[in-house]
């Protein structure tokens, strides 16, 4: 469930008659519990309370029911019941039907309420549902509440109307008009409590038959001026209506039909307290309404301020900050500072509903306002034009959404800064500019859309003759306005993107780099804010996925973005940008920020493992959010250092059929007539990592006529001849020819290999490589060395390879993904004596001998990190040996921490491919080789 799903639940629980024994099954289902864990919970299969007609959901919620007035006195028992702590509830809730009161026992955060009031705090327990709580809900759900009503008056109008389905862009500008009425009649912008939704109510038929009418009568008095209004033939009841257009109202003012259910819904939605909503929540999440695909999720779309302000504060809200507090009370520097925001345009090229921009707004009023305060001019109507906060947007409900919801903000900054009366005397007529665009913004001319502020503004100085006015003081460096492009835009991996979307990026690309291909779509928006920097004095700071700055997508991209004189100002390495989705889904991204003209030091933010975020200052960030210089990792077809190379494993091609699982192996085995030479163990990534046994036929020349007396393995050969024969590739057809073996063969089937998984977790210390056995087959899912000299295990199991591995070759989410053309060809290491491999091998040899103690247990066991010094302590001395061996090869001594490690391998790497690349970050790209 959804938290606008959780939030329409609990209300309804909260509204009907209580029922004590029903209430604690009720309330978990109201949180998406499903029917099979109500039924055992009721059966007492799974409920662990101790207390009478409690009920204990495992790492959950402990529930009880109890007489009237005894709540405090029950919630003190759940706070004491043994069975709290050992089933490790995280809340606990008491109530008598008439008040409730709980507490989140990892927070300490308590509530206690009216029964009634329950919907008011369905936020606070939204953790029950796996949602992230989020403190602008947990303390005001109005915007949850009002998105829920207005999405089921959405469907039922859709459902009633056809014709209008067809007429998607009217429908949605509808739901725009009912918006701003329901927040105009809320906070005085209309004269009159509760105007529109009493007068809709009043002049309606119960039955919703005229509501049209109505609704379009007042439409159209909100399109006509006053002194117009004698001639406009308005009845009386339509009067009071200000004229507000703005482009909201003008136009057709034609509605949708109503039925008694929509006109139930358009009541319940006015009633609502839109006086507080938050205008950054609210749009985000009714962009959903709107969207078909996104309806079920409704409520996901949102994003906490904080993460917006990971955006916003390092790209220009602490530099006016820290303005503002050099300032001082220097009423000519504080002027300055309000004439240089009055100049700053804040562009999001992919909007959506607005929040960047609201949020941005919001802040910057914020300092404005503590400007006035400190200058004594309070009175003084702001001078940040709602008009320098432009976007684009794609869906054009998101677009009109967007540019709702920044009218609202600036109404609701004037009444917290100037007061009710002032901000009445200015918020109507509404502008008739529209400053969102609604288009594609990967095809728009971004400088058009958003056009670099003039020159011609002037500061104040104390002294004519001292300050001449044309000329900055050297506390006020942006004279001619500042362009800021922020933002979340699409991701979009290669693989996810369609026709248009591929189209977008050759449009950006293709004249520049042959492999746009292997972009994600949001490399484009990087691209384009590089581009827009070129014509204009622009900063941008965007959120992307993390493979845009791993892999073999820095190699395309880079280059081309470091060719327009940007770099990179500020980063945030990779972190979850979490919804309100259930069980907390998000996407891992990092953020990245550009300038041409970037201010030193440059600063590196990181979450560490308290969840605090940690700033480090660097001379220069490069393409892998590294503090090292603008170094490119480029693919190789071998190593460039002295070791052994790494292939791929074996590709079968088969349809599955050459593939056995261990009971399959065993009924063939059954059979006398199968040779058990032609039965290999078959070893990938996972099944390596996990201990899983998984087998496949080996089959060559030599034993295909003993393995051809199984009809069997008979019939498993023609199936893959069958597969073969049908593919649509020329190389696949072709192997059907000889349809008892693997298409791609990279090892004998003699040797003892040595297996690489291509992905893996990084919760991890280690890589978890796999030694097998003489004639174990590697699947291509992983790579593999074959009886290689041990001191490369040495390499591979080191901390300082697995530092370059999570940087060069990147991760899919937080997993390690391994390259072996990326990450093992290119890794640098020093001149190797025969000394330093002696003295590898015997680490290696260390490492192997730890793992054979502690047989059965699998590599995912022993290099579970929460087990490994508790469990496998002679595992991790071993590891601990070998980095210290290594290390002291690079540099004569352990490196301080990753970052030092990563410092000196780019140095390393720099040197070893000076000779070929030249300057590395700009010079021509080889053709990759495949990995």
């Amino acid at each position: 469930m959804n938290a606008v799903e959780i939030e329409a639940a609990v209300a309804e629980l909260a509204d009907q008659p209580f029922d004590a024994n029903e209430f604690a099954f009720a309330f978990l289902e109201a949180f998406g519990n499903k029917a099979t864990t109500i039924k055992r919970l009721r059966a007492g299969n799974t409920n662990k309370s101790d207390l009478n007609g409690g009920v204990l959901q495992t790492n959950n919620i402990h529930i009880a029911v109890c007489d009237t007035g005894r709540v405090g006195d029950t919630l003190k028992a759940l706070h004491e019941s043994p069975q709290t702590t050992k089933a490790k509830a995280k809340f606990l809730l008491a109530t008598d039907g008439e008040t409730l009161e709980a507490e989140d026992l990892a927070s300490g955060e308590a509530i206690a309420t009216r029964f009634a009031d329950l919907a008011d705090h369905f936020g606070f327990f939204l953790p029950l549902a796996g949602i992230s709580t989020v403190r602008e809900i947990k303390d005001n759900p109005v915007d949850v509440r009002a998105t829920g009503r207005l999405n089921k008056l959405y469907i039922e109008l859709l459902k009633h109307n056809p014709d209008w389905a067809e007429r998607r862009h009217d429908m949605n500008h509808f739901m725009a008009r009912l918006i701003f009425c329901f927040f105009a009649e809320d906070t005085d912008i209309f004269d009159g409590q509760d105007l529109f939704t009493r007068t809709v109510d009043t002049m309606s038929e119960r039955d919703g038959s005229n509501l049209a009418d109505v609704m379009s009568t007042l439409f159209r008095a909100m399109d006509i001026r006053h002194e117009d209004r004698d001639d406009a033939e308005l009845p009386g009841w339509a009067k009071p209506f200000p004229y507000v257009n703005g482009a909201l109202f003008s136009g057709a003012t034609d509605v949708p039909h109503f039925t008694k259910l929509a006109r139930s819904y358009l009541i319940q939605a006015g009633n609502l307290k839109w006086k507080a909503i938050n205008p950054d929540i609210f749009g985000s999440m009714i962009q959903a309404v709107a969207d078909d695909d996104e309806r079920g999720q409704l409520g996901m779309h949102y994003t906490s301020v904080p993460n917006i302000l990971k955006v916003l504060n390092p790209l220009f809200l602490d530099n006016l900050r820290e303005q503002l507090e050099d300032a001082g009370d220097n009423a000519r520097k504080l002027l300055n500072l309000r004439k240089r925001m009055a100049r700053i345009r804040v562009f999001d090229p992919a909007c959506g509903s607005g929040n960047f921009l609201v949020i941005a707004y919001k802040e910057m009023r914020a300092i404005e306002a503590e400007v006035n305060r400190r200058r004594k001019e309070t009175h003084l109507k702001s001078a940040i034009p709602l008009t320098n906060f432009r976007g684009i947007e794609l869906r054009d409900f998101a677009a009109e959404i967007a540019r709702l919801a920044l009218v609202i903000a600036e109404y609701q900054c004037d009444v917290t800064y100037r007061g009710q009366k002032e901000a009445l005397k200015d918020v109507l007529p509404l502008s008739r500019e529209n400053w969102i665009t609604q288009g594609n913004a990967l095809r728009l001319d971004w400088l058009t859309v958003c056009p670099p502020t003039g020159t011609g503004a002037k500061v104040s100085a104390d002294d004519l003759f001292e300050t001449p006015l044309d000329q900055a003081e050297i506390d006020f460096q942006n004279e001619g306005g500042e362009t800021y492009i922020c933002g979340n835009p699409p991701y979009l991996g290669s693989s996810l993107q369609n026709k248009e979307q591929k189209a977008d990026l050759k449009a950006i690309f293709s004249e520049s780099t042959k492999n746009w291909k292997s972009l994600d779509y949001i490399a484009a928006w990087f691209m384009k804010a590089a581009n827009y920097g070129l014509q204009s004095h622009a900063s941008s700071a965007l959120v992307a996925t993390n493979s845009i700055c791993q892999g073999q997508q820095v190699a395309i991209l880079w280059p081309l973005i470091f060719g327009t004189g940007h770099e990179i100002a500020f980063a945030y390495s990779s972190f979850k940008w979490a919804n309100l989705a259930s069980q907390n889904a998000g996407v891992t991204v990092i953020i990245v920020g550009l300038s041409n003209k970037p201010a030193q030091p440059r600063v590196l933010y990181a979450t560490g493992t308290d969840e605090q975020l940690n700033a480090a200052e660097a001379r220069n960030i490069n393409a892998y959010l590294i503090a090292a210089p603008n170094i490119i990792v480029r693919k190789r077809s071998s190593p460039m250092s002295d070791i052994t190379a790494m292939d791929r494993g074996s590709g079968p091609v088969d349809g599955g059929n050459l593939i056995l699982s261990a009971w399959e192996r065993q009924a063939l085995l059954a059979d006398r007539q199968v040779v058990s030479s032609v039965v290999r163990r078959y070893m990938g990534s996972s099944d390596s990592i996990d201990g899983i046994h998984r087998y496949c036929l080996w089959i060559d020349q030599d034993n295909l006529e003993s393995a051809s007396n199984s009809p069997k393995i008979n019939e498993r050969i023609e199936k893959v001849e069958q597969f073969r024969l049908g593919s649509t590739k020329t190389a696949t057809v072709k192997f059907a020819k000889w349809p008892y073996k693997f298409q791609e063969i990279r090892q004998t089937g003699t040797e003892v290999p040595i297996v690489v998984p291509r992905h893996s977790s990084s919760n991890r210390e280690y890589l978890p490589f796999a030694v097998g056995s003489v004639g174990d087959i590697v699947a291509d899912s992983a790579f593999a060395f074959y009886d290689v000299p041990l001191w490369n295990i040495a390499i591979l199991a080191s901390v300082l390879h697995l530092t370059w591995i999570a940087v060069v070759c990147g991760k899919i989410k937080t997993d390690y993904r391994y390259s072996n053309t990326l990450g093992w060809n290119t890794f640098p290491i020093p001149t190797l004596t025969e000394q330093n491999k002696a003295d590898l091998t015997r680490c290696a040899e260390d490492i192997l001998l730890a793992r054979e103690a502690h047989f059965p247990a699998s590599i995912a066991e022993m290099y579970d990190a929460k087990r490994m010094d508790k469990d496998f302590p002679d595992l991790r001395h071993a590891h601990e040996r070998n980095d210290d061996t290594l290390e002291r090869i690079y540099i004569g001594r352990r490196f301080k921490n990753d970052t030092e490690r990563l410092e000196k391998l780019f140095e390393m790497y720099a040197q070893m491919t000076a000779s070929e690349n030249g300057r590395s970050y700009s010079s021509k790209r080889k053709r990759p080789t495949r990995s």
